[in-house]
């Protein structure tokens, strides 16, 4: 059994990472409720453009679209998004194992290159051949420092313009999904080319009254939509990412105290012990004496 200074040492260190891991799960409870507002408040507006599209290209023909053009053969672009730190449960390597995944089977053969938004996954897969480096690109991996939608929308942009040039021939994203504070969904999202509807029952239908004309407005409608959905998938990462890590902390913190719990024990153990050797050792004695 350990000493008693080895005991009282231990406990000690467990209280304070204890306490740092309940400070941790509470700033993590304070940004997931900015998280979650931003995303919960984002999810209708990108729902109802993308409907939107969904409805006007029913009855178009988007084979002649820059951004719907089907390729075959090419390079295949993965952008992975995962967060800066860790401390977060299986938030990040959910992401990566899903990478990986899809360039052994969806991918397998292709010139696959994956663009890392997030530290997380760019450690792990710069010491890899598939990192992909765009001097644009990578001034904006830290897309966390300022989270707006025109930051995201200038990676959309970016990811657009390579697509259009034909640098890639699909692109898609890989993130958490936010379901709730202690659930994260990994989703893989075809990024482009822009998908048509699979068939027109599934557009809604409606009387309207196209200024200047659906084609146009498809037009201007594909890249926005791009750019929001992006917007909306690392918003969702974002509020996922705290979540995961509050829950994280919680169980920390819980573990830790049980931990602590057990410790006591063994250190009030431990000191009955020492007091009965002390005991015996000073009746010895008496008796030694006596003798």
């Amino acid at each position: 059994m350990a000493n008693l200074k080895e005991i009282r040492n231990r406990i000690s260190s467990v209280g304070s990472t204890m306490q740092i891991t309940s400070a941790m799960k509470m700033v993590s409870a304070a940004k997931l409720k900015r998280a979650q507002d931003a995303i919960t408040q984002m999810r209708p507006y990108a729902s109802k453009l993308k409907d939107i599209l969904t409805n006007l290209s029913a009855t178009l023909d988007l084979s002649d679209n820059a951004y719907s053009e089907v390729r075959e053969g090419g390079k295949v672009l993965i952008v992975g998004v995962t967060s800066n730190r860790g401390l977060c449960g299986g938030f990040n390597n959910n992401v990566i194992k899903r990478v990986n995944e899809l360039i052994a089977t969806d991918y397998s053969g292709d010139d696959v290159h994956v663009l890392c938004l997030g530290k997380k996954i760019r450690d792990v897969i710069k010491r890899t051949d598939y990192y992909y480096t765009n001097e644009y690109l990578e001034s904006r991996e830290d897309v966390y420092a300022d989270l707006t939608f025109d930051n995201v929308s200038e990676i959309g942009g970016e990811l657009m313009r390579l697509y259009k040039t034909g640098e890639f021939s699909k692109i898609c994203v890989v993130y958490n999904r936010f379901v709730n504070a202690a659930t994260q969904k990994v989703e893989t999202e075809q990024f482009l080319p822009v998908q048509a509807p699979e068939s027109e029952e599934s557009a809604q239908t409606g009387d309207y009254i196209f200024e200047p004309s659906k084609e146009e407005i498809v037009d201007d409608l594909i890249p926005k939509s791009l750019k929001v959905q992006l917007f909306k998938a690392i918003l969702d990462s974002n509020a996922a990412e705290h979540g995961a890590r509050m829950t994280a902390m919680h169980k920390a913190t819980d573990n830790a105290n049980e931990l602590q719990k057990t410790l006591k024990l063994s250190y009030n153990k431990a000191r009955q012990a020492a007091i009965t050797n002390e005991i015996l050792e000073i009746v010895g004695g008496a008796e030694a004496l006596n003798a």
